[in-house]
């Protein structure tokens, strides 16, 4: 059953109908397991036909679940429709003359070429922060034609901001961060969908996550980043992760999915008072979160466009201070609070 959807992916067949065949699969099975007991093909299949339909039951109940969410999501945080925005971007189709001039220098690159620009074209990525890792994340993912991006901050830009976010100017001082990323990416690229959420996310937005491909978080604070890898963990969806403090920064991957550490499989408390104190606190240096944040952007395009080796069970670690790259191995914990054993189990 699991290479019927294995199938349906590489085919490129809607979900449904890849569901559907595993549906067909699942009610053979049962049917041969009650009315030819002693067949061959109830020797095959093997098991009781109450655990079947024990488990049968279980999948159906999940994937009910995650439709009730998608359907409540849609009702409650609808994203503009392309019909509600002033010439929306094409986002299907072969590429515009435009388009290929814009995003030649990726075409041209033999990892990437056509099939990862349309690639990134496709794609759908929440960018959580439009400070200073989020601002450099923003520009090159805009930059480099990612299709839909939606940023979520409830912030608002100061002066303070302007050493580090470049992505904000001083007439944007006392503005929402989202909207001033946004219309500084739509002016970057009118080819690609911004939306901005001038809110957090919380754990129970794994609806509005499922939604995306791809996160990537910037945000600064230690319960910002739990609630944000618990609901990615809880969706199923990717998070690349950013940190910096000082002059010192590091990047990673959490992807329980592809059997890759999340969150808080390092780090399933928060740190002892003074022990990670902020930006605000601690200083950083104006570059570093533009050197953190563009490899974050890095690691998006190589997991949209399927090339290259991500940040799945590694973390790079970057030493401004004295020009230092470092990577760790990590792994995944199998008591794990958010993803471990009884919680999520890689698919």
């Amino acid at each position: 059953m699991l290479a019927m959807l294995v199938a349906a992916r590489l085919l490129g067949w809607p979900e449904w109908r890849g569901w559907a065949g595993v549906a067909a699969l699942w009610l053979a099975a049962i049917a041969a397991l009650v009315l030819a007991p002693g067949s061959a093909a109830a020797r095959l299949v093997g098991g009781d036909a109450r655990v079947w339909t024990l488990a049968g039951g279980v999948v159906a109940l999940v994937l009910g679940y995650r439709l009730l969410l998608r359907q409540m999501h849609r009702r409650s945080v609808p994203l503009p429709e392309a019909s509600n925005i002033p010439n929306p971007p094409q986002l299907s189709g072969p590429l515009s003359d435009a388009e290929l001039d814009r995003y030649a220098r990726h075409i041209v690159l033999r990892e990437l070429g056509g099939p990862g620009q349309a690639a990134l074209r496709r794609a759908r990525v929440l960018v959580v922060g439009a400070g200073g890792l989020g601002a450099p994340v923003c520009l090159y993912l805009a930059g480099a034609g990612i299709g839909r991006i939606t940023i979520a901050d409830e912030d608002r830009v100061s002066l303070s901001n302007l050493q580090r976010q470049v992505i904000f100017r001083s007439a944007d001082d006392g503005r929402p961060k989202a909207e001033a990323a946004r219309d500084a990416m739509q002016a970057l690229n009118p080819h690609v969908e911004i939306t901005a959420l001038n809110r957090r996310i919380a754990e129970d937005d794994a609806a509005l996550i499922a939604e995306h491909d791809l996160v990537l978080d910037g945000t600064d604070t230690f319960a910002a980043r739990h609630a944000v890898n618990a609901a990615c963990v809880a969706a199923g969806v990717p998070l690349i992760a950013g940190a910096i403090a000082q002059w010192e920064g590091q990047v990673t991957v959490w992807d329980p999915r592809h059997d890759a550490p999340c969150m808080a499989c390092l780090f399933p408390q928060a740190p002892a008072p003074g022990l990670a104190p902020a930006c605000a606190e601690a200083g950083v240096v104006g570059p570093l979160p533009g050197v953190i944040g563009s490899m974050m952007a890095l690691e998006a395009i190589k997991l949209i466009a399927g090339t290259g080796e991500p940040l799945r069970g590694r973390m790079l670690i970057f030493d401004g201070l004295y020009g230092e790259n470092r990577v760790m191995k990590i792994s995944r914990r199998a008591d794990c609070p958010v993803c471990g054993s009884g919680h999520f189990r890689a698919g």
